[in-house]
């Protein structure tokens, strides 16, 4: 199973970051109507991605943390 994060968008892809840190542009067709940058989706058998939502939350949640970490001090 693929798992990616949504880094940006360009033009009809949206450029994603793999588990091993390297990008890839995969074609908005291809991803859930919702999605946006930070999230982290799953490649289904079909091709197709969804949104692994217990993992983007974690990522929230923990970059959230750090920038209040950052500006607390």
């Amino acid at each position: 199973m693929k798992k990616l994060i949504i880094d940006r968008f360009e033009g009809s892809y949206a450029i994603c970051e793999l588990e091993d840190k390297t990008t890839v542009k995969v074609p908005k067709y291809k991803l859930p109507l919702e999605a946006k940058e930070g999230d982290c989706l799953i490649q289904g058998s079909d091709g197709m991605y969804r949104e692994d939502s217990t993992t983007t939350k974690k990522l929230e949640d923990r970059i959230r943390k750090k920038m209040n970490r950052l500006f607390a001090g």
